[in-house]
């Protein structure tokens, strides 16, 4: 009897490791099925196949499918600083239908990998890119990544096992957000052509706060400001300068191309005889001769002007305001068509095509 015993005992634990490993089994290709059907990453998105909503926080996961989509042919990247360039303005002032794919402290190296994907699928009318100063550092080239997840398989040419590279908690809860937008009208994270406002509301507004973030050195929005980049000297080589060459010389020769040093506070630039705004200018003057040989508008807000100096128009040393975001819109629209500075003093342009 004991040996009988000792046997069912036995066929029980078979039958209970074969039924929780069935268990196991059933549940992983329920989360692989649940995640293919939402698509929350745009997977399948193509010319012909739009994306979905864009509901995951963190922009470097959302972009490519809005890349991929072949729905714009025209698109602002950058950093934080370009983020509240909404692309509704800018089509009527450069041409094209806009996208924004400008992310919360990108490094160069993130925006150009969203740009290729962009430009292996466009021919585009119009492209801006938005510079601030990491893209005149010299480490720009082995510091390529923040500490946000930045997902490089969505940016691979047809994204290889990629169904099986999105299942995990991040992608599941994002693909239970899809649902919750079709089924219950959950708001998208992001407009669908990647814009959002990330700055406070208007009517929240506290110059006194403000002036103290500037120039204590704190920043009201500490994720979208993009780290400082270490003081190097003038002669020290800026890598990143290279990408933006080669995008640019990418291009098809009709597209409208326009490179920006957006406009930061003067609190936050490198003034004249100071080391940093010697690099600062070296930089300039490189990326002017990259935009000379490559037919390209490049219009420099990052000067002592009306606005960089008047605490009022920021929430911090980094972001402008919105009414300033739409300034800049017409004053890239103007520069373009110009070719002059401004005479209120708000921009220069250091290369016209």
């Amino acid at each position: 009897m004991g040996e009988v015993a000792r046997d069912w005992t036995a066929g029980q634990w078979r039958g209970f490791v074969r039924g929780f490993g069935l268990s196991v089994a059933a549940f992983g290709l329920g989360v692989i099925g649940l995640v293919a059907v939402f698509d929350p990453y745009g997977l399948r998105v193509a010319p012909g196949r739009a994306p979905g909503p864009l509901m995951d926080g963190n922009q470097r996961f959302m972009y490519p499918q809005i890349a991929r989509s072949g729905l714009y042919d025209a698109a602002v990247f950058g950093s934080s600083t370009s983020r509240l360039l909404d692309p509704e303005q800018l089509e009527p002032v450069l041409g094209g239908r806009f996208a924004n794919f400008a992310m919360n402290a990108a490094t160069p190296f993130e925006q150009a990998a969203i740009a290729r994907v962009f430009l292996r699928r466009v021919s585009p009318k119009s492209v801006v890119f938005g510079l601030d100063a990491n893209w005149c550092a010299a480490d720009a080239d082995t510091k390529r990544l923040t500490f946000r997840p930045f997902p490089a398989w969505l940016y691979a040419e047809g994204t290889p096992w990629g169904f099986l590279r999105q299942v995990n908690g991040q992608s599941l809860a994002t693909a239970a957000r899809v649902a919750l937008h079709r089924w219950a009208g959950l708001p998208a994270r992001l407009r669908a052509d990647g814009y959002a406002v990330f700055t406070p509301p208007e009517a929240t507004y506290d110059a006194k706060r403000a002036a103290a973030h500037i120039h204590g050195g704190g920043a009201a929005m500490p994720e979208a400001a993009p780290a400082d980049p270490p003081l190097d000297p003038v002669e020290a080589p800026m890598p990143a300068l290279a990408w933006l060459d080669d995008l640019l010389g990418g291009m098809p020769p009709e597209t409208r191309k326009v490179v920006a040093f957006m406009p930061v506070h003067v609190a936050a630039q490198g003034l004249p005889g100071t080391s940093k705004g010697a690099r600062e200018a070296a930089c300039k003057a490189r990326v002017a001769e990259i935009g000379a040989r490559r037919g390209t508008s490049v219009v420099d807000f990052r000067i002592s002007s009306p606005v960089t100096t008047r605490d009022t128009d920021y929430w911090d040393a980094l972001h402008y305001r919105l009414p300033i975001a739409a300034r800049i819109v017409t004053a890239l629209g103007t520069a373009v068509a110009t070719g002059a500075d401004d005479p209120d003093g708000f921009y220069r342009v250091l290369s016209r095509p």
